[in-house]
């Protein structure tokens, strides 16, 4: 007897219909599975077996047949226990039940009880865009299958109880999310502005990157407060619009980093990485690929502290998210695109020993010491970077000042505000002044006459790129936009100017 049940694999972030094939037939008892398994779907036989024991029901002694079509996407992970096993169920008329327009995932524990499955919401995602009316899912993600409007979750603790439910016997009342969506968090963990003494010019940058999403490296002695400052900016970014807090969702989904609890990622990630981190964990990638930390900062931070100390590739490997904003990871069964819309936010020392150019402090490092640790970071991603500030060591009078500075809400107040100003340009909530194109630089980023001869006599003097050239114009247009005016003047673009690299210490 042969029956079918609609599961659905992941490739990349998206979901992609599986249909589960169970053939019970005549001949040598056996379990086999064909539609390039890899081997926790092959692993599912004996966990597929022990769970209809232990659920009451009888495994078939006949030759079992499972066929995951189609057959040319390689399915993994064990979200293909459930289907299996209620195929199994169905094909030796154990159950009789019709599953047209259902999707069920879910991987099974030896006694019959469903475990988390990681990737469910973009799987229930998939049924809802093909028109399937209802999703079978393990009740501990119930919560983040009903992030999917349009779609009935139907959420089951055990095998046992589905068949209950199939069978009429004890019918499981469909998930409800009380409230509706949960909305963004509005604070974010971090370090209140108002407790950071001085570096006013670093919360200057720190308030343009989380403005207009630009880039940022911080150089400084050690103890200048520079990895302090970095772990502040979270606190001064708005928080994530439904669209997007639902995105970086999806991501974390995928990538099994969703917690149970809170089934709805409501603040924008800050993802720090250890330097020891390796350009497929940075990246993505695998035999199976993954997201890397590139895409699980997607729409947050990427903060990479002691920046030369990052191996040459792991570095290099940030070139085509900074420009692009995707990450495509190329495979012989083929590519795979993962978003990387991140603010990079990086910190170093100017030298091996941190205090080339200290007044306090004298460096002991020497010249070639000092050109090779600064040559670890190369041209073209300096070059990819809007703001490069110094960040001098604090005076005492300062750290002991106990007047309190401007706070966090103040100067996420303003960076909301230009935010506004930028959605209202470019249509678009989730568009920033980093993100235009060249056609939209020369749009919106036009420059008076004064600030044309001050921008040329720029490009002569400090050599700027093309690149570079635009750099400037995108992080000018946010100056303006903070400041309330629809013209960049000379005094932003001066400023911008300012942010450029110089030579450090």
């Amino acid at each position: 007897m042969l029956a079918r049940v609609l599961s659905c694999a992941v490739v990349g972030l998206d979901g992609v219909l599986v249909e589960v094939e169970v053939d019970v037939g005549q001949g040598v008892p056996g379990l086999t599975i064909v539609g390039l398994p890899d081997t926790a779907v092959q692993e599912s036989r004996e966990r597929v077996r022990a769970a209809i024991r232990n659920s009451g029901a009888k495994f078939p002694l006949g030759r079992i047949t499972v066929n995951l079509a189609p057959a040319d996407i390689r399915k993994e992970g064990p979200a293909y226990d459930l289907p299996i096993a209620l195929g199994i169920l169905l094909a030796s008329g154990q159950v009789v039940a019709d599953l047209d327009g259902a999707l069920v995932i879910g991987e099974l524990s030896l006694d019959g009880s469903l475990r988390h499955t990681a990737g469910v919401l973009p799987m229930v995602g998939l049924a809802q865009e093909r028109g399937l009316r209802r999703a079978f899912v393990p009740a501990a993600d119930a919560a983040e299958a009903a992030l999917v409007e349009g779609i009935e979750i139907v959420p089951v603790e055990t095998l046992a109880a589905l068949v209950r439910h199939l069978t009429g016997e004890e019918p499981i009342p469909p998930f409800h999310r009380a409230g509706g969506l949960p909305e963004p968090e509005d604070e974010a963990g971090g370090v209140d502005f108002a407790e950071i003494r001085g570096q006013e010019h670093v919360k200057r940058g720190l308030e343009l990157a989380a403005a207009g999403g630009h880039n940022l490296l911080a150089v400084g002695p050690p103890g200048a407060g520079k990895t302090l400052l970095a772990r502040a900016l979270p606190t001064i970014l708005p928080p994530l619009s439904r669209e997007e807090s639902l995105e970086v969702t999806r991501i974390y989904s995928v990538a099994g980093l969703l917690p149970s609890d809170r089934p709805l990622v409501r603040q924008r990630p800050f993802r720090a990485p250890h330097h020891t981190i390796s350009y497929a964990g940075m990246i993505g990638g695998g035999a199976w690929p993954r997201p890397g930390e590139v895409t699980l900062a997607h729409r947050g931070v990427l903060f990479l502290d002691e920046l030369p100390e990052f191996s040459a590739r792991v570095l290099e490997v940030l070139r085509q998210p900074l420009e692009d904003r995707i990450v495509t990871i190329s495979r012989a069964s083929g590519a795979i695109t993962f978003p990387a819309n991140f603010i990079l936010v990086s910190a170093m020392n100017p030298c091996p020993c941190g205090y080339y150019g200290d007044p306090a402090r004298s460096c002991t490092c020497s010249p070639s010491a000092i050109t090779r640790y600064q040559k670890r970071i190369s041209g073209p991603l300096l070059d990819r970077i809007d703001i490069h500030l110094q960040v001098p060591r604090v005076e005492y009078e300062k750290l002991a000042d106990r007047r309190p500075g401007e706070p966090s809400t103040a100067v996420r107040a303003r960076v909301e505000a230009a935010r506004a100003v930028q959605a209202r340009r470019f249509g678009d909530t989730r568009k920033l002044n980093s993100d235009m194109g060249p056609a939209e630089v020369r749009a919106h980023c036009r420059l008076d006459e004064a600030g044309e001869r001050l921008l040329r006599a720029a490009m002569q003097q400090l050599n700027l790129s093309a690149r570079s050239y635009h750099r400037v114009l995108k992080l000018a247009r946010t100056i303006a936009d903070l400041a309330g005016s629809e013209r960049i003047a000379v005094a932003h673009l001066a400023e911008a100017l300012q942010y450029r690299p110089q030579e450090m210490g």
